[in-house]
């Protein structure tokens, strides 16, 4: 099974104009976002969910990265934060990374792939198909180059389950219930979120479903800045903000029971990263389905 979950920022971004990015602060400063991803240590090795940006989108920003990115977002491109060297500081062989689970293939989510390949690539169907098949927008929009060292992609097809209302699919037959796919189509064609079990309750990670926590609590008012990268990058808008509405009730209704987290957020990732007080009841058990 699971036994440890570890939080990672697998790439920081600084963004112009702190205020429009973070909801707060200076309009002079940058802005700060974070490629928040989970390690796994399993009984079936390591399981990466999602890779942020890797050590060969460090050694070659222009190609693998591209001109807009590296200008809106002013990466920190810093080595230290790369999945690869956070596994070997944790004191894991790299090549104990036997699975990853991307929630989408966007170039801040699989730029760390490439350090990993002899690990199997978990995508939705509509998600490969982007990069297998690409349309002419396809291609504009995911970076080729991320891919070439050819990754051991597994497409998973149809649900299989439902898991607290939402349809979802079993990543690993031996993990059991216990790692789930759950699309949120929206942001892409074949984007997921990832439920991970964790003792008495559930994390998901959401991805690019949401990009602020204002987004799930609905207080404060979302960026203006974030608000306008998000319309201007989904795919179905329609399908997106369903799907936001459903994660909205989930934390609402099942709180308790599931933590959700997206991939951006600094103070979702400093949430997570900070140990539950001792003096905090245990979340109840609730059922997956």
């Amino acid at each position: 099974m699971i036994s440890r979950i570890h939080h990672l920022n697998c790439g920081t971004m600084c963004p112009a104009c702190q205020c429009l990015i973070n909801g707060h602060g200076s309009w002079r400063q940058p802005g700060q976002l974070v490629c928040h991803c989970l390690l796994l240590e399993t009984g079936e090795g390591l399981v990466l969910v999602d890779t942020g940006l890797g050590s060969h989108d460090l050694d070659a920003p222009r190609q693998r990265l591209g001109r807009e990115y590296l200008t809106l977002f002013r990466p920190a491109l810093a080595r230290e934060e790369t999945a690869i060297a956070q596994v070997r500081a944790l004191g894991h062989d790299p090549r104990d990374v036997r699975h990853i689970i991307t929630t989408h293939l966007d170039l801040d989510h699989a730029g760390g792939l490439a350090d990993f390949p002899h690990a199997a690539v978990h995508v939705l169907a509509p998600e490969l198909r982007q990069i297998l098949q690409p349309t002419l927008r396809d291609r504009l929009r995911f970076r080729s180059a991320q891919f070439d060292h050819k990754p051991r992609w597994v497409m998973h097809e149809r649900p299989d389950q439902r898991w607290f209302g939402f349809e979802a699919l079993r990543v690993l037959p031996a993990l059991g219930d216990h790692l789930l796919m759950v699309p949120l189509i929206g942001h892409t064609k074949g984007h997921v979120g990832v439920a991970v079990r964790e003792n008495d309750g559930w994390l998901l990670h959401c991805g690019d479903a949401y990009y602020h926590h204002s987004q799930i609590s609905q207080a404060p008012a979302m960026p203006k800045g974030l608000a306008l990268f998000e319309q201007a990058v989904q795919t179905y808008p329609r399908q997106r903000r369903q799907n936001l509405d459903r994660l909205r009730a989930l934390a609402h209704d099942h709180g308790d029971a599931v933590t959700l987290f997206c991939a951006h957020d600094p103070v979702e990732l400093a949430r997570s990263l900070t140990p539950p007080s001792a003096a905090s009841p245990p979340r109840p058990a609730a059922p997956g389905r």
